[in-house]
This record gives C-alpha cells, structure tokens and sequence, in this order.
C-alpha cells in the first residue's frame, strides 16, 4: 500500500495494484498543489502499527484522521460507505439509494472505484446485486480477505 500525509491528515492510503497508488498520488499533488516526498510522519507511523494490528485482528477499524478529496458526488458516495456496519454488505444499488437516487448504481461503483482511503472509507463492503464480490481497487484477493477480516463470506 502507498500512503500520504497531508498536514497531518491522511489523503491517501491505496493498494500498489498497476501503478494505480503512484496515479491517485499524481492527482493528489496537482489537486493540493502539493510534492510528495518518501519519509515517515507521527501520522504514518501510528497508521502503520494500525495495520499491523487490523490485519491481526487485535483492531476493527483504524482511527487516523483523514481528509477526501473528490466531486461532491463521489463525497456523498464516501461518506455513506462508513454507515455500513462492519461485517454488513449491501449492493451496488442499495448504496446509490442510501445516497438518494436508487438508478445510480454504476455512479456509485465509479465513485467507489474512486475511494483512495479503501482501508479508512470501507468500499470493499460493497458487492454486486448478484452476490458476487463486484471490484475492488486493491483486487480480489484483497477484498476478499477484508470481508473474511469482518466475518463476511461470499462467493
């Protein structure tokens, strides 16, 4: 994973799938107008012994202050993703409705796919109507393994 610091608030922390991280850390600089330097922080440094602890099991969450930075669509779309309780799945279409319009699903997946702070904005608890595991930014693998880490099983 590659994450970012800005003024002590996370902007990005995204899976190194196809050089997808470095292109959001690319946008990211020209949006803040800001240079991103390889280094620790107090931030990333507290967000790494997070990790360790989630991905062990000893945490549930990670509680790093963070900011987004996207379309006020894609905010409305992020900030309905973390009223899906923890092991709870719902669809496509039932986030597009718990953001106001039921028809935009496939807004609402753009606006997933669009989610750099996967870890913190939990997108992987968002599937196809069908049951199936729908994408993930961070792959199958790792969607998978997130639900597994929530008690969620699918297909």
């Amino acid at each position: 994973m590659l994450a970012a610091d800005h003024g002590g608030r996370l902007c990005l922390l995204d899976w190194r799938l196809d050089g997808r991280a470095e292109r959001n850390l690319r946008r990211l600089e020209k949006r803040l107008g800001a240079r991103a330097w390889e280094g620790s922080t107090p931030l990333l440094g507290g967000l790494a012994r997070q990790l360790d602890e989630y991905f062990a099991g000893a945490r549930k969450a990670l509680e790093i202050p963070f900011e987004t930075h996207g379309t006020e669509f894609q905010q409305r779309v992020w900030r309905a993703l973390p009223t899906i309780p923890r092991g709870q799945t719902v669809s496509y279409r039932r986030l597009a409705a718990m953001t106001g319009n039921e028809r935009a699903a496939r807004a609402v997946a753009a606006a997933n796919a669009a989610n750099v702070l996967s870890m913190i904005i939990p997108c992987h608890r968002v599937i196809s109507a069908d049951g199936s595991p729908g994408g993930y930014a961070g792959g199958m693998n790792a969607k998978r393994l997130l639900l597994r880490l929530e008690g969620v099983r699918i297909r």
